[in-house]
C-alpha cells in the first residue's frame, strides 16, 4: 500500500468526506483508499455510522480495506458496540471485508440476534467468514436460533450464511426441524434442500419446506 505524503491532500479528502453532495464524498473515500493513510481511518470508521448514501458506505468499506488491520480494528470493534444500528451494520460488514479472525470475539450472540435486521444479517455473514473452525458448529447452533425470522431477505440471508458452515450446519439444521417453531421448521428444512442442492431456487426450497411440514417426508412417493 502506498501511504500518503501531500498533507494537503489528506486534510482536502477529509474535510470532503462530510461535504454534503454525495459524489463529492465518494470521490474523497476513493482517495482516501487509493493512497492510504492513518490520518483517514478514524474519519472512515465514523463517516460509515451516519453515511446516508449506500454508494458512498460502500466506498468507505473499500478504502477501511485498504488500510493495515491495526490501524482499522480498534475503530472497527469500538463501533460494533455502537447504540447506532448502522454503525454496527457497517462496521461487521467491513469486518467481514477485512477478513482479519482476530475480530471473532467481537461477533457476540447478541450481535448475532440484534433486533435490527440489517445488522443481524450483516454479523451473520461476518461470523462465518471470521469464526476459526473449532467454532463452527457453535456458530451454527448460534445462527439456527434465528430461523424463521423476518421477511424474505433475512431468511436468505441466514440460509447462506448456515450454507456456508457446511456440515457443522447439519447438526443445527436437524434439531430446528425437529423441535422448532413451525416457521422455524420451515426454514430449516429450506436451508438444508439448498445446501444438498445449491442450484435449487430459495422460493422453490421453501415451498418444498411447506410440503414436507405438512406431509412429513421427502420421499419420491410423495413427489
Amino acid at each position: 500500500m502506498t501511504m500518503a505524503t501531500d498533507d494537503t491532500g489528506v486534510t482536502r479528502a477529509l474535510r470532503a468526506l462530510a461535504d454534503d453532495r454525495a459524489s463529492v464524498r465518494l470521490r474523497a473515500a476513493l482517495a482516501a483508499g487509493t493512497a492510504p493513510d492513518p490520518r483517514y481511518v478514524g474519519t472512515l470508521v465514523d463517516r460509515c455510522a451516519v453515511e446516508p448514501d449506500f454508494s458512498v458506505r460502500e466506498m468507505l468499506t473499500w478504502a477501511l480495506t485498504r488500510h493495515a488491520p491495526d490501524l482499522t480494528l480498534p475503530g472497527l470493534l469500538g463501533a460494533v458496540r455502537s447504540e447506532r444500528a448502522q454503525a454496527r451494520s457497517q462496521a461487521l460488514h467491513t469486518l467481514s471485508k477485512i477478513g482479519d479472525r482476530r475480530a471473532w470475539p467481537a461477533i457476540t450472540p447478541e450481535l448475532l440476534s440484534d433486533a435490527d435486521d440489517e445488522v443481524a444479517r450483516s454479523a451473520w455473514r461476518a461470523a462465518v467468514v471470521l469464526a476459526p473452525e473449532e467454532e463452527r458448529p457453535a456458530l451454527a447452533r448460534a445462527l439456527a436460533t434465528q430461523l424463521g425470522r423476518g421477511g424474505r431477505e433475512t431468511r436468505l440471508s441466514l440460509s447462506r450464511a448456515l450454507i456456508a458452515l457446511g456440515e457443522a450446519a447439519l447438526p443445527a439444521l436437524a434439531e430446528a426441524t425437529a423441535q422448532g417453531s413451525p416457521a422455524a421448521r420451515r426454514h430449516a428444512i429450506a436451508t438444508e434442500r439448498l445446501l444438498h442442492d445449491p442450484d435449487a431456487g430459495f422460493a422453490d426450497a421453501i415451498e418444498e419446506a411447506k410440503r414436507v411440514a405438512v406431509l412429513g417426508t421427502t420421499g419420491p412417493e410423495e413427489r
